[in-house]
């Protein structure tokens, strides 16, 4: 049966559903399953290399917290670069295939369904690094329900740990119009994907594969400043964000940006 947007009960109004917790719906089996096909594990590696290995080997890190682990891809690779991974996400359905994923690959995820906002009830221990990858940040609609998750991924971290989160360049998407080299990100062939709808406190993004299935993500459009400055008023130190993984870039230039935000201080904070 072919999977439809309908599935994911947005309601008659899709671009008025801006609630944070939809996400659960929104990511329902027949998209999960559809999920590695959009990103290619094997495309997604070449195209950006040991980049998160070498940081976080450059910092020491050791024991690392995925919070959006998704299907596994990011949690898979630290774990085959030697580094302790523990593996969570507000999805089951993506946790499943995460875990099916890592099984297929020989590693057995310890993985936990948490949400963020209550991130520390579920996930025990602290962490040299939390990674929030995969443009995740986004389904957080409500400023309160951003600043708790930071404040949660804080609490994670080990007095001298670093926070990874990306988004995508909204700032771009929301100033000059969407235009994407889906280079690094979403590598899958023959895959569609862009914002079929836009304004200052929602981008719905389409997404439809070859198989004529078509799906639909609502997300906040973070400001590239405006995430920052929440990381610095969490109480991370000094934050570092790099363009599709470069540290000199054009603000228009990149797909995605990725924030380095360290907890304690550090020589050029």
């Amino acid at each position: 049966m072919v999977s439809t947007a309908t599935d994911q009960s947005f309601g008659p109004r899709p671009e008025e559903c801006r609630d944070t917790d939809h996400y659960v719906e929104e990511y329902n089996y027949g998209f999960v399953d559809k999920w590695d096909d959009l990103i290619d594990w094997d495309s997604r590696a070449e195209s950006e290399g040991d980049f998160f290995i070498q940081m976080l080997k450059e910092r020491g890190v050791k024991r690392v917290l995925d919070v959006a682990t998704g299907t596994g891809f990011h949690s898979v690779r630290l774990i085959e670069a030697g580094f302790d991974v523990v593996s969570a996400d507000g999805s089951a359905e993506m946790l499943a295939k995460a875990f099916e994923n890592g099984r297929r690959r020989g590693h057995i995820l310890r993985t936990v369904q948490s949400d963020w906002r209550r991130l520390n009830r579920d996930v025990h221990g602290r962490y040299d690094a939390v990674i929030c990858l995969g443009n995740s940040f986004t389904h957080l609609f409500s400023e309160n329900d951003r600043r708790k998750s930071l404040a949660e991924f804080y609490s994670a971290l080990n007095h001298d740990g670093v926070l990874i989160l990306d988004q995508r360049n909204y700032d771009s998407i929301l100033d000059h119009g969407y235009s994407s080299k889906h280079t690094y990100y979403y590598c899958g062939n023959d895959i569609s994907v862009y914002p079929e709808y836009v304004d200052p406190g929602l981008t719905r993004f389409r997404y439809a594969f070859p198989d004529e299935s078509v799906f639909h993500l609502n997300m906040f459009p973070l400001r590239k400043a405006y995430t920052r400055r929440l990381m610095r008023e969490v109480g991370f130190q000094d934050v570092q964000t790099y363009g599709d993984f470069k540290e000199t870039y054009r603000d228009s230039e990149p797909d995605f940006f990725i924030h380095f935000a360290d907890k304690s201080y550090t020589e050029n904070a």
